[in-house]
Order: C-alpha cells, then sequence, then structure tokens
C-alpha cells in the first residue's frame, strides 16, 4: 500500500540526511555527496512503500551510519583529522602572534618607562630561533617599531605540529588509492 510523502515528511528525512551529513566530512567532497544523495533517494522510495516513520527506523542512528561510510572508505586505520589540523594551525598562529606582539609593545614600554623623553634607534633581537629582529625608533617619547617576523624555524614548527596534530600523514595512502582507482580502467 503506497504512503503520502508529506512535506513533513520530506523534513524529517532532510533533517537525517543533513544529520548524516554532518557526520561524513572525512570523506571526500564528491564521496560524501554521492552518500548524501544515494540515502536521500533511499529514504524517499522507502517512505513512499513503508512509510517515513518506518523507513528512518530501519535505516537506523545516522552516527552509525556514518561511522559505517567512514569505515567503508578508510578502513579500520586511523585516519587524517584535517579540521583537527586547521584548528591546530590557526590557533597556533594566533597565539605566537599574540605572544610576539606582547613582547614587541612590553620593549617598547620599557624604553619609555626608562626614559619618557626617549629619542634614538634601538634594536632588540626578538625571542631567539622564533622571531627576527625588531628595530624601535624613537622621538621624544614617541615608539614605533620593524621586525619581529617569524622565523624559518617558527614556520617549520607550524608546519609540523599540523601534521602532527592533524596526522596528515595519513593523507597519502588514501591519495594513493584514489588515484589507483581513476587510472584503473573499468
Amino acid at each position: 500500500m503506497p504512503h503520502p510523502v508529506t512535506w513533513i515528511d520530506r523534513l524529517r528525512i532532510e533533517r537525517f540526511v543533513w544529520d548524516l551529513d554532518q557526520r561524513l566530512y572525512d570523506l571526500p567532497r564528491r564521496t560524501r555527496l554521492a552518500h548524501r544523495r544515494e540515502v536521500r533517494e533511499n529514504l524517499l522510495t522507502a517512505s513512499a512503500e513503508v512509510g517515513t516513520k518506518a523507513a528512518l527506523a530501519g535505516l537506523g542512528d545516522a552516527r552509525r551510519l556514518a561511522d559505517g561510510y567512514v569505515d567503508a572508505e578508510f578502513g579500520d586505520e586511523a585516519r587524517p583529522h584535517l579540521y583537527t589540523a586547521a584548528a591546530i594551525l590557526l590557533t597556533s598562529q594566533l597565539l605566537l602572534t599574540s605572544l610576539f606582539t606582547d613582547a614587541i609593545i612590553a620593549f617598547a614600554d620599557g624604553l619609555t618607562a626608562a626614559d619618557p623623553d626617549v629619542t634614538g634607534t634601538f634594536h632588540w633581537p626578538g625571542i631567539s630561533f622564533l622571531q627576527d629582529d625588531v628595530t624601535y625608533t624613537a622621538v621624544h617619547g614617541e615608539v614605533e617599531w620593524v621586525g619581529g617576523a617569524f622565523t624559518p624555524l617558527t614556520w617549520l614548527l607550524f608546519v609540523t605540529a599540523t601534521i602532527v596534530g592533524g596526522r596528515l600523514w595519513r593523507l597519502v595512502p588514501q591519495w594513493r588509492r584514489r588515484r589507483a582507482r581513476v587510472t584503473t580502467p573499468a
């Protein structure tokens, strides 16, 4: 007996598909979209045959379904975490930029604290190995500075922390498998 699929049923299906999609963000975009489209079509077909409540109940929990899709794509091995890598990179840059800027400002404040009418050019070597030299130009207590950028070692530490924290080395086998699927004739 066919069941009519109402707009409320479609909203329930879309909510399930959205929930599933949010849990599939570790998958490549095309794969994620294909799974989303497939689940939506299957749910609409099943809803017309057995009803939306039964179709959703038969599919189970979105978390378990997403875990199944991700395990099928990557296997049981540990996976890269792209969002963790991005969070580590951005957070570490923001924190070090804040720390370096505070250190530069503290040196400038020290110059004006020692002599409120300071005039001259001063050099501060920065934080060893992580920050370039800073040159201060002071004219009657007004201090301006130039320098203090990240050194290549700092950038290397950013990249290393991002790769290690996000487990990005695990992307290489995934890329090789994908390239092998693309180059292998069907």
